[in-house]
């Protein structure tokens, strides 16, 4: 069996972690089918693995504090439906029913009756890429002559991302860049390079979902951080510097994703001070920094160090949500030795980027500013739109309205985003609740992540289609086979 199994090596869950995992998505003391319920989650969320073997029925139920027979009786159910499967002397170990996925590998929503809002990403402005693919052409064919490796990624696209960064107030040169697939194996290779399993890592909370994965399956330890309304407590992140001193930490302070608050500058001088005494990387995720709709772009945050506190500092960046995700081209802005570190790990994992997405990333880096005059009066016309008709539709909800970024963070007022979530699926919508942003399970459900990167009329359809279910009323869920929402 593929990925290790009840025949093979894999990991084994311990019984403490998954109770403390189970009672946050649960509750304290769940009945059988809440329990059953609640690995079935995090399975899916990708909080616990597939293929790892399950505590002993009696060990769980002392961490639980519940009786050997309900352990029993959600093992029984776990198995009936296809997410788990036990051997006589092997245990019981993790499974997923055929045609599901984990939340992090599921298919996007596709054909025309589904509305997919998982995805916080605008598509492109058709002629403006297919422009770039035309004036790419003729560097097509001379790069044709070479075997098409770069792994640190092609010399004009690394000078261009630099002289991005020096025009944005960041000298930077081409040797600082490695270009990436994207910036999620940026921020994947940079924390695989800069921790182990056990380090401790500063996150806010709550936070990027695919992040959070990344920092799951390779056992790092989050310090949670709260970004409230009000954004970032300055005191509160200075003590769990000084007093936590985790080796690392990942923030998102432009437009951050999902709040869609900005980090003030004073904020980013007392968090680059203490990061600086306490010898923490920051990797800062500037991914949605593009998308200023009501206020000017931030200079990038290490234009702030002083001194040597730039070298702790790896910046994170990519053209998914100012151009196109579908071009999967981001960075790494770092010291030269550590972009070398990271480009011999990359090595062993693509081994170079696609040089005609290079090629064509350069020509629309090119006219940059003249794209982004275009695409931001449309997103901003978007959240306006969507900000009226939800306020319509549900005058109970409640948002702060983001300068920037692309989504709403939503307050329903009470906790019901999983259930909305899956009765809004039932209508073709696809779209997450809070707890897939939150660094501790359990959390957010009182919270929706709605992006405004659809159309004014495709916004208002969705929103009648979860008024539809809403107003049919919120079914708990169960453990039939389904396919999870793709994020990003």
């Amino acid at each position: 069996m593929a990925g290790g199994g009840v025949d093979g090596s894999a990991v084994v869950l311990g019984s403490r972690r998954l109770g403390t995992l189970v009672t946050g998505v649960t509750g304290e003391r769940p009945g059988y089918r809440a329990l059953a319920q609640g690995v079935r989650t995090l399975l899916l969320d990708g909080r616990i693995a597939l293929h790892a073997r399950l505590p002993a029925e009696r060990e769980f139920a002392a961490a639980l504090g519940v009786s050997r027979a309900t352990v029993t009786a959600a093992y029984d159910l776990l198995r009936e439906s296809g997410y788990a499967r036990s051997r006589r002397g092997a245990g019981t170990w993790t499974e997923l029913p055929d045609g599901v996925r984990p939340t992090s590998v599921a298919t996007p929503a596709a054909g025309d009756d589904v509305i997919d809002l998982a995805i916080a990403a605008p598509g492109a402005l058709a002629d403006e890429l297919s422009a770039a693919y035309t004036a790419a052409a003729p560097d097509v064919t001379r790069h044709a002559e070479t075997a098409g490796y770069h792994p640190y990624g092609l010399p004009e696209l690394r000078a261009a991302i630099a002289e991005r960064y020096t025009r944005r107030g960041l000298p930077t040169l081409p040797d600082q860049i490695l270009v990436t697939t994207g910036a999620q194996q940026a921020v994947s290779l940079t924390l695989t390079l800069l921790g182990r399993p056990g380090d401790r890592i500063m996150v806010e909370n709550p936070s990027y979902a695919n992040a959070l994965s990344v920092i799951r399956r390779l056992g790092l330890r989050t310090v949670p951080v709260p970004v409230s309304a009000d954004g970032w407590d300055s005191e509160l992140m200075e003590a769990t510097l000084r007093q936590g001193t985790p080796r690392l930490a990942y923030l998102i302070p432009d437009f951050q994703n999902p709040t869609g608050r900005v980090m003030p500058p004073e904020t980013r001088q007392r968090l680059l001070a203490a990061a600086r005494a306490t010898g923490t990387w920051l990797v800062i995720d500037e991914t949605v920094a593009d998308i200023a709709l009501d206020v000017p772009t931030p200079p990038p945050f290490g234009a702030l160090a002083t001194g040597g506190g730039g070298e702790q500092i790896v910046t994170v960046g990519s053209l998914s949500k100012g151009h196109w995700s579908g071009l999967r081209v981001g960075w790494v802005r770092a010291g030269t030795r550590l972009i070398t570190e990271l480009t011999t790990l990359r090595v062993t994992a693509d081994m170079s980027g696609s040089v005609l997405d290079q090629l064509v990333a350069g020509r629309l880096l090119e006219r940059e500013e003249e794209i982004l005059r275009r695409r931001l009066p449309i997103l901003r016309a978007q959240r306006d739109h969507l900000v009226e008709r939800l306020g319509e539709a549900f005058p109970e909800w409640r948002w702060r309205l983001p300068a920037g970024g692309l989504s709403l963070w939503v307050d329903l007022g009470r906790p019901i985003a999983s259930a909305l979530a899956q009765g809004a699926l039932r209508h073709g919508v696809r779209i997450e609740g809070g707890s897939r942003f939150g660094a501790d399970p359990g959390t957010f459900e009182h919270r929706l992540r709605f992006p405004y990167t659809q159309p004014a009329e495709v916004a208002d359809e969705a929103i009648r289609r979860i008024a539809t279910g809403l107003s049919e009323g919120l079914a708990g869920a169960d453990l039939a086979p389904s396919r999870p929402p793709w994020v990003a």
